[in-house]
């Protein structure tokens, strides 16, 4: 049997040396060697009757090379089984420039193998104090979802002319002088915009316009904030500086009007499949909670954005980096340079603090994912991508067998699984942390996201 010696050589870094003695591999070596003898089909002998004279010669020092390793690697192995070593990646053998085999002169050998241990440490959101700001649904918000399914839901009408801040007309954007003569190569792009979008000015402008009829803007001057920087981006352009002093010539190429649906418990069931809503009152509560819940959910996405690097951030973890390191330059296909290796360790560390600390929630609150979580999520993701169809009548058989299917797609699995795990390790943390509510505008919400976003890129 193999002894194995361990010795500390730095951070989180030992050393182990494999030793074994001839007697415990070359017995093996002459039973193998017997074997393969009987086996061995070379021409000019009969099968089973080569002299083993010649099999040794011909295959005996590779023969003895593999079973030299193998007994190597079953005591390396046997030893990290047997104190349940936590360790990275595999062992890394050392430089055993002295290993020279010879089935001829056999000995006693000896393996050196580095080994890099996962670090111990702890997590205490607690202790953590994190923001949560929350966006409450106003009648404001409500309004203007209604006006929307209203208008999603309703017939579309062409007149003749513009009559109504709720007309959309159908325009083609083209970059021109203040003459209206097209900027040769410029810009030119089609648009459908609701006249409600334009400034008042150009509002009362629009009043009586129809099809074919052109207006030289500029975007500066022609549209409020929030849709002007729509328009900019729809057109290709990254903000308003990459627009200003530039004209467009607009031309009407079609005047629409939505016939808004009325309240009523047709359009509630239109607009809300799967609801029973008989009256207004309990329509707009239903609107009310559904924006809630939208609400809701991006207050909890970016609590656990900050809570993903309070947990990266303040995680206090030593790694083996030597080690790693090592292992990063030979892990892959190719072998990496010094220089490849040091550029791309930063990401690494993260990826790897962050597997390590989510593995440690998810074991110790046991947070595993079960089979029938897996087919649930993977069914509500099949059914999503039918939106708002009623599936609810028919025979749903055909969804089961589907799903099936999935769950013997390896890839789709471990996609799925990871998904879960991660809004599992999310929601328990979420429960742990001590939140600072703060109520916020939804325009300042989005505001402090935009901020976020900016200061990161």
């Amino acid at each position: 049997m193999a002894t194995v010696t361990r010795e500390n050589i730095g951070l989180l870094t030992d050393k182990l040396t494999v030793k074994i003695t001839k007697e415990e591999y070359f017995p093996a070596f002459e039973k193998t060697l017997k074997t393969y003898s009987k086996q061995a089909n070379i021409p000019g002998f009969r099968k089973g009757m080569v002299p083993a004279g010649m099999v040794k010669k011909m295959y005996g020092q590779g023969i003895f090379t593999e079973e030299v390793i193998r007994n190597i690697e079953k005591g390396l192995n046997d030893y990290l089984a047997a104190e349940k070593l936590d360790i990275f990646a595999q062992p890394l053998p050392l430089a055993n420039a002295e290993f020279k085999p010879s089935m001829d002169a056999p000995v006693d050998y000896s393996f050196d193998f580095e080994i890099g241990l996962k670090p111990a440490f702890e997590i205490d959101l607690a202790k953590k104090k994190a923001p949560y700001f929350r966006v409450k649904a106003t009648a404001e918000m409500v309004n203007e979802e209604i006006e929307r399914l209203q208008n999603r839901f309703g017939k579309m009408t062409e007149p003749e002319t513009v009559s109504s801040d709720d007309n959309v007309l159908n325009l083609t954007f083209e970059e021109s002088d203040a003459d209206g003569n097209v900027v040769e190569g410029g810009v030119k792009k089609d648009n459908s915009l609701l006249v409600k979008y334009f400034t008042e000015a150009y509002r009362a402008k629009l009043q009586g316009a129809k099809t074919g009829d052109t207006l030289v803007v500029s975007l500066q001057d022609a549209f409020e904030e929030k849709e002007r920087n729509w328009v900019i981006g729809d057109l290709g352009f990254k903000d308003a500086a990459e627009v200003e002093g530039k004209l467009f010539k607009l031309t009407i190429t079609k005047v629409g009007l939505i016939e808004k649906r009325e309240l009523n418990e047709e359009f509630f069931k239109e607009a809300l499949p799967g609801k029973t809503i008989a009256t207004e009152a309990e329509f707009r509560a239903a609107i009310e909670a559904d924006i809630q819940v939208y609400w809701d959910k991006q207050s909890s996405n970016q609590l656990q954005h900050h809570l993903y690097h309070v947990l990266l951030d303040e995680t206090t973890m030593e790694l083996p980096e030597s080690f790693l390191k090592k292992w990063l330059a030979t892990s892959g296909e190719k072998p990496k340079s010094a220089e490849q290796v040091e550029a791309e360790y930063p990401t690494f560390n993260n990826q790897l603090r962050w597997t390590l600390i989510t593995d440690k929630i998810v074991t110790e609150n046991k947070l595993d994912v079960t089979q029938e979580e897996l087919k649930d999520s993977m069914r509500q993701q099949v059914m999503s991508y039918f939106g708002s169809m009623n599936l609810g009548d028919g025979n749903l058989d055909w969804l089961d067998q589907y799903v099936d299917g999935l769950l013997k797609d390896e890839q789709q699995v471990d996609q799925t699984y990871r998904r879960l795990v991660t809004e599992k390790v999310f929601n328990w943390a979420e429960q742990q942390v001590n939140k600072d509510v703060k109520e916020v505008s939804a325009e300042e919400f989005i505001k402090m996201n935009e901020e976020h976003q900016h200061q990161h890129h």
